[in-house]
């Protein structure tokens, strides 16, 4: 049977192919085609709404993905613009570290530790960071903690990997200072705000003037020193008044440390230390 139609095809295809175009198999196509004309349109209609929707929505999904992938990699640069910019800040915060222990006015008879800072002050009411060194690397409780710019705090905790640097902000730390212009003397401390300090104890007898630089004093007293050495920038004077009932200057210091920015400090070290 299949063999017989197969049969029959090929003679109606050779009859179709050898007869002229007004034959009778021809005619009969062009019959058969304006018959089926309505029901391919019919069909092209009803389909047309679907085919439509599924280029739109395939579409969509391809805009999707497009979409997706290109805020993938929006993403990726900015994790990588972000990387290369804390990388530089980090890089030129380092060379002015080292620029500063190079420099005269690195402390003498001390050596440094220099490392990042992991930890910041939790709350306003708390003026303690934290370092990544510790006692494994030579620091002590009481070693001062400075940066380029000036007097960061003191060591007030120390693990073998970390230790903690209470701020020259925080209200229980002390610091005996002298006016570089005037020689006059008093005791830094924290002022009505965060980041403000005062000079205090200036007796009415010495001079302060506005833009003086405070650095600290570094005494010493018999077999008893400070715990900062001589010369480490503090603040600059911004503000001094003093009238006749007052027993001592009123004196406002701008830091010469931006607290808030910290990333990396120096812990000073005593070279006569012996670990």
């Amino acid at each position: 049977m299949v063999g017989a139609l197969v049969l029959f095809s090929i003679v109606l295809i050779t009859i179709y192919f050898r007869e002229p175009a007004g034959g009778g198999l021809h005619g009969a196509q062009s019959v058969g085609a304006a018959t089926l004309r309505p029901f391919e349109v019919g069909a092209e209609r009803v389909a047309r709404p679907f085919r439509d929707g599924y280029g739109w929505f395939s579409g969509l999904l391809h805009a999707k993905s497009q979409n997706a992938s290109l805020r993938s990699q929006v993403e990726g640069l900015s994790q990588q613009v972000i990387q290369n910019s804390t990388a530089a800040r980090e890089n030129a915060e380092l060379k002015r570290l080292l620029h500063y222990v190079g420099s005269r006015d690195f402390p003498r008879g001390y050596d440094y530790v220099a490392t990042a800072i992991i930890s910041r002050p939790p709350s306003e009411f708390q003026q303690q960071i934290g370092i990544a060194a510790g006692s494994t690397s030579g620091i002590r409780v009481k070693d001062p903690v400075v940066n380029a710019d000036g007097l960061v705090g003191l060591v007030t905790q120390v693990a073998r990997h970390n230790a903690e640097v209470t701020l020259l902000t925080d209200p229980d730390l002390q610091v005996s200072a002298l006016d570089m212009n005037t020689q006059a003397t008093g005791i830094v401390r924290n002022g009505q705000g965060r980041s403000t300090l005062v000079l205090d104890r200036v007796s009415k007898s010495q001079t302060v003037d506005p833009r003086d630089l405070i650095i600290t004093q570094g005494w010493r007293v018999g077999p008893l020193t400070s715990n900062y050495p001589l010369g480490i920038p503090i603040g600059v004077v911004s503000g001094a008044s003093v009238n006749d009932v007052d027993l001592y200057w009123q004196v406002q210091l701008s830091p010469r440390v931006d607290f808030g920015s910290l990333q990396s400090v120096l812990v000073l070290v005593p070279k006569t230390r012996k670990h």
